[in-house]
Formats: C-alpha cells, structure tokens, sequence
C-alpha cells in the first residue's frame, strides 16, 4: 500500500521520476540499467507490453494499478529500443553493460600488460562499446552498414594507437620508479578508451549528423529532421562516454595500489584478482547510472535553436529529440 501511495498517476511514455532533475534521471536510468530485465521472459514481455496497448486504447482490464503499468513499462524500455520497436540484443543492452563489460574492464587493468594484451583488451572494450552504441543509438534514420565498419574501426584504432603508445613511452621512462611506472601504466587505459569513446561515438553516429535525427512537438508527432538536434544529441552521448570511464579506471588502479601493501593480501595473492574484479564490479555498476544521467534521453531544444524549416513547421516553441545512450 506504501509503494502504491507514493506512485505516480502512470502516464503512457513518459518517465516515472521528474527528467527535470539529476536525481530524477538518475532513479530513471537505475531502472533502465536493472539487470533484474535481462531474465524477463518472452511471455513477460508480451504482456507488458499487451497491457501498455490496452492502457493506450483504453480498454484496461479492472484492477491494474500504476505500479503494475510502472513496471511494464520499465521493462518494455529495458528491452525494446524506442525508435526501431525491436528487441535490444541482451549483451548491447544498457542493463547489460555493466555485466557484460565488467569482464574487460577488469583485463583492461590488469597490471604488467604486455603489448599484445593492451591491444586484445583494447579491441574487446571497442567492439563492446561500438555494439552497445549503435544498439542505442537514435535510430529514426537508416544507417548504412559501412559507417558502422568505419565508425568500428576508427575506435579500435585510436584506442590501440594511444593504449600502445602510451604503454611504450612508460617504459622507456627510466627516471620513474618501478612502483610509480606501475601505478600510472595501470592508468593508461582511462586516456585510451576517453579518447576512443568520444570516437566511437562520433563515427557510429557520423550519419546522423549528414541526415539530422526527428525532433517531436508537444503531441510526440514528428516536426522534421534536424541536423543541429543531432549535433546536440551526441556531443551530450560523447561527453557521457568520457565522464563514464573516469571513475572505472582511474579509481580501481589507486585503491588497488594501497590495497596491495596490506600484509593480508600479500601473504594471500590469490585474493587480488577476486578482490579487484569486485572493485570494478562497485564501481562501474556507480558509474553507469551517474554519467548517463547527466542529460534526459529524451532531450528538449528551442525551436529558434534549429533550422528555419523547423520553425516554420510547428507552433511549439520547444521540441524534443531522443538523444540515444
């Protein structure tokens, strides 16, 4: 009764918490990345989703409550991507990124990588990360198979560029002790997925800036295609993409270094590798939330901001635009 109490009236499409507020994205986007979503079954899902329609044709059967209409659409947005109405595959989706990915963080911050380790956990991170965002991506203009190759190869090729090259000049820094070269190589993947990241993202999304992405009125009818909307939409993805990876990386490394030096550990080093997969476990399961809920997904933007045919196509004075994750 509680929890029904303090529910919200549902409304069809629209977030449950306040997109006006970090905290309310950030309860937002806690359900969008549940994990709990990945083992909804077939069956589940179709009846979240049957009971949305009968909500939008109003033909509800008795006894529903919002919570119940909460719930079904928590897991219908967990799953269902919202431009294409299809199916999200389970490792590209967002409540799969934080166990699907924590396994290559964790080899990414390994310590004493080799040159040919760097590379193979470099293109791991890449290829996961190019999936996960073209499965997220706003999707009401067609892509063409041959940016996604193009926008693919140009992260995996930075990210390994600047992993390898930055691996090397450490090495070559005599001067450095072998404790400090250690703790700042086990920082180099930060600047090498940051740099990649923001590539990444970029090039798998290249298109939308060529062919704008649809901005909605009031209503959620469609006003036209904007190339300046989709500028917006991933410059505020790209910059999620690098304030996501700061805490992963950088924060493992240092509490790794001092939890190093306990005696307990160093008379159990059995125990470091276990240890360190759950630091980044906690800490890329904190981080996820927080970046992506630095801006709404559904973003607004001032008519008098975009193109003139805009403008002129609707009487509203803000649009909105899915910004992709």
């Amino acid at each position: 009764m509680a929890e029904s109490a303090a529910c919200p009236a549902f409304q069809l499409g629209r977030p449950r918490y306040d997109q006006g507020s970090f905290f309310g994205r950030l309860r937002h986007f806690v359900d969008i990345i549940d994990p709990s979503t990945l083992f909804v079954s077939e069956k589940r899902l179709n009846e979240c989703i049957k009971l949305l329609d009968d909500y939008k044709h109003g033909s509800l059967p008795p006894g529903v409550s919002d919570v119940q209409l909460w719930e079904a659409q928590k897991i219908k947005q967990a799953i269902i991507h919202p431009d294409t109405g299809e199916k999200i595959f389970m490792p590209f989706r967002m409540s799969g990124y934080v166990p699907f990915g924590t396994p290559i963080v964790i080899g990414l911050l390994l310590p004493n990588q080799t040159v040919v380790s760097t590379i193979i956990w470099q293109w791991l991170n890449q290829s996961h990360n190019a999936c996960v965002n073209y499965a997220n991506r706003n999707a009401t203009k067609p892509t063409p198979t041959s940016k996604f190759i193009q926008g693919y190869a140009g992260a995996v090729t930075s990210a390994v560029s600047i992993a390898v090259g930055l691996n090397v000049l450490i090495q070559k820094a005599n001067k450095l002790s072998p404790a400090t070269r250690m703790i700042i190589q086990r920082l180099v993947p930060f600047p090498a997925v940051a740099s990649a990241n923001i590539c990444n993202v970029g090039l798998m999304r290249h298109n939308e800036l060529s062919e704008g992405i649809d901005v909605l009125d009031n209503n959620g009818n469609v006003v036209g295609s904007s190339r300046i909307a989709a500028r917006h939409a991933i410059m505020e993805t790209a910059f999620t993409r690098v304030v996501l990876p700061m805490p992963i990386f950088v924060l493992p490394p240092i509490i790794m270094s001092y939890l190093e030096r306990l005696r307990f550990l160093q008379s159990n080093r059995r125990l470091l590798l276990p240890i360190h997969s759950v630091v980044c476990l906690v800490t890329f399961g904190l981080s996820l939330p927080v970046a992506i809920s630095l801006f709404p997904q559904m973003s607004q933007i001032e008519v008098s901001c975009l193109e003139p045919e805009i403008a002129m196509a609707t009487d509203c004075k803000v649009v909105t635009y899915n910004k992709g994750l």
